[in-house]
């Protein structure tokens, strides 16, 4: 039977939720209009009125817990020192090289998995999404169907995929160790086994990832004009020169910004590292799951706020290399 209470009370508490979030706006619209429009008289007051609730939003949704995290980072804050915690400066910064972030694992072992599970997705969503969009880019019939059916792993919950597939990995019910058995194979352990269980999270995460490199790569293809492959096959240029002299270049502003934002995901992936990693395996660990495992199983909340900023500068890094090595937002600045 349904709890009518409980649903009502959850309406009510989102109800209330607007309610406030409404009334702030509209006393932030009405101060903003008294200063700027009849005090400062700004000519431009209204694009200030119009910014004003995503700024304040940004404040109080990105920037001070951004702020509040970075302070609890340099403090012992623990469940045992959740209200009592205080201030050690660097330290936790330090714990995360030189001490085990879990039980057993270290942060360097971490991050090379991390990296490893970081190439090995990108470079197989990258390939598999070109692949794909440059099979769909030709004419053929029922080509609208076949990039919806593309599109279906994408389009799903992660959450749902990742624990559909993980019954798929079972030793003793899974459909891949029956396929395994029937072709004469031994089954594998995908859920016990270290190596087993990080193949099994790429082999998901693979199937997740490329039909979104297909989106991005078949809308890039599909506005390259037609008249520069029609002049390569009057110089006699094969399929593979037009691809090499033609395609890749053109497409390199799409595919250089696509690697950035396909390799801060797939380093930040969660859903699919936790939950294909049913027996919380370390040897399978990524930094975020150890970062998850580090905050909330084992409460080290200063600790895991400090490694939360390791990973960020990590991904920062990265980012600004790769854009300024490959030119990646040049067309961005220009």
């Amino acid at each position: 039977m349904f709890n009518f209470d409980a649903i009502f009370k959850s309406i009510s508490e989102v109800a209330t939720t607007i309610l406030a979030v409404v009334l702030i706006v509209v006393a932030l619209e009405a101060l903003l209009y008294f200063i700027l429009v009849k005090w400062l008289k700004l000519k431009n007051a209204l694009v200030y009125m119009l910014v004003s609730p995503a700024i304040l939003g940004l404040l109080v949704l990105q920037v001070y817990p951004l702020l509040w995290e970075g302070y609890i980072s340099m403090t012992n804050m623990s469940l045992s020192h959740f209200f009592n915690f205080s201030f050690i400066g660097l330290k936790n910064y330090v714990r995360v090289f030189t001490e085990p972030v879990l039980k057993q694992v270290t942060f360097f072992p971490l991050l090379w998995r991390t990296v490893l599970w970081t190439f090995i997705n990108v470079l197989f969503h990258v390939t598999g999404g070109m692949i794909l969009a440059l099979l769909l880019n030709r004419e053929m019939k029922m080509r609208g169907i076949y990039r919806m059916i593309i599109v279906i792993p994408w389009a799903l919950p992660q959450v749902v995929a990742a624990m559909a597939w993980r019954g798929e990995f079972n030793y003793e019910y899974g459909w891949i160790n029956i396929m395994l058995q029937r072709i004469g194979l031994t089954p594998v352990q995908w859920l016990t086994s270290p190596t087993p269980n990080f193949i099994a999270m790429c082999i998901v995460n693979i199937w997740l990832g490329i039909p979104f490199m297909t989106v991005i790569f078949l809308g890039g293809l599909q506005s390259i004009s037609g008249e520069f492959y029609e002049a390569a096959e009057m110089d006699g240029a094969t399929n593979w020169q037009k691809f090499w002299k033609i395609t890749l270049p053109i497409m390199m502003p799409i595919i250089s910004p696509s690697v950035i934002l396909g390799t801060v995901w797939t380093f930040n992936t969660f859903n699919i590292s936790f939950f294909i990693n049913q027996f919380e395996l370390e040897s399978s660990d990524i930094l975020v799951t150890a970062l998850f495992r580090a905050a909330f199983q084992y409460n080290r909340y200063g600790f895991s706020a400090a490694f939360a900023f390791v990973i960020f500068f990590i991904l920062l890094g990265y980012s600004v290399i790769f854009a300024k090595v490959t030119g990646a937002l040049k067309g961005v600045r220009d």
